[in-house]
């Protein structure tokens, strides 16, 4: 299937469900899921993004933003993940329990609107990777309509950028706690470490990164090829990781890639 069939595909389920609800984080794939839900059912579509203790508050306000930008309908829900012990246990299966906690949210929220549908924005991509938070979508009978429509990542970020969609090439964003390796207790005290370390390297004009936090260990992931823009600010680097609490600081040298605190857990699935 082509990539124009395939967007037409995805125009075909949207309209077999008549009104929605967008579960919106304002990464490209739930912006794309969203953009096209309003192009197929106008005003049916409610858009509604999740804040928590995990979710920073650009990403957050971008949400609102890009709300504004399409013209959805908008509301945010608070979901308190740390009041959830098998949350901060951060087990193996810690998504699992914070998509269950999301989508219960989202399920009382369109039952009381009267709306049938709530979709995600879960891609084919995604289908290759330990992703227990799918079994909670199967649980609450969310729709992946990118996946139903057969779409992967840099496709519909074409589809997107053809759309106009400002964040088309948005780099990828996962929630702070994935960070932090399983069997460690998520906190608040590293979620915030997390948040700020990242946000500084964010300035220095970092797009596409992740700090993983290994106790005293920072290690930072980014693009092979900006490792000299990390080793030419390494001083300034450390130094501000140092000062959230960090003893030492690593650059990882295989680079970013998305899910790397599963590597050791797919060795054993």
């Amino acid at each position: 299937m082509d990539l124009r069939a395939k967007n037409d595909r995805l125009g075909e389920i949207l309209r077999e469900m008549d009104q929605v609800v967008v579960a919106f984080s304002a990464g490209i794939d739930s912006t794309f899921v969203l953009a096209r839900a309003l192009e197929e059912l106008g005003n049916k579509v409610l858009a509604v993004t999740a804040a928590s203790e995990t979710f920073p508050d650009r990403e957050l306000n971008e949400a609102i933003e890009l709300a504004k930008h399409l013209g959805a309908r908008h509301e945010i829900i608070q979901i308190r993940e740390m009041e959830n012990p098998d949350f901060v246990a951060n087990n193996p299966d810690r998504c699992y329990h914070c998509k269950a906690g999301l989508y219960n949210s989202l399920t009382s929220l369109a039952t009381e609107r009267g709306i049938p549908w709530i979709l995600d924005g879960a891609n084919m991509d995604d289908l290759g990777d330990y992703r227990p938070g799918r079994k909670a979508a199967k649980e609450y009978k969310i729709r992946s309509v990118l996946q139903e429509a057969q779409l992967y990542k840099e496709e519909l970020r074409q589809l997107a950028r053809d759309m106009g969609l400002p964040n088309w090439d948005k780099p990828s964003f996962a929630c702070l706690s994935s960070r932090i390796p399983y069997g460690s207790l998520i906190t608040l005290e590293k979620v915030e470490q997390l948040d700020r370390g990242e946000e500084a390297l964010r300035t220095m004009g970092f797009r596409q990164l992740r700090i993983r936090h290994h106790d005293t260990i920072a290690r930072i992931e980014v693009p092979r090829e900006e490792f000299i823009k990390v080793l030419d600010r390494a001083n300034e680097i450390t130094e501000i990781l140092k000062a959230e609490g960090f003893t030492y600081v690593t650059l990882d040298l295989q680079g970013y890639r998305s899910g790397s605190m599963n590597e050791n857990l797919l060795k054993v699935l």
